[in-house]
């Protein structure tokens, strides 16, 4: 393949198709944790973050080390 392949309308129609249903998807996990109350776990310029059940985002892992070392 050369570097000045093009795609065609219908190529760009089917990765919208995807990302829409990749989109759906994702937000329906988040509203699954968030009704769980399980904190969602995001990465930001590098950094991870955790959205708590309440909204807050926090930066500090909110299960203790003991208890990760326990399952």
């Amino acid at each position: 393949m050369n570097g000045n392949s093009v795609l065609s309308a219908e190529t760009y129609a089917k990765i919208d198709d995807f990302m829409r249903i990749a989109r759906t998807a994702v937000v329906k996990a988040q509203q699954e944790s968030r009704r769980r109350g399980v904190p969602n776990v995001y990465s930001i310029n590098g950094r991870i973050y955790y959205e708590l059940p309440n909204g807050e985002l926090s930066l500090e892992d909110p299960y203790p080390k003991s208890q990760k070392n326990a399952e």
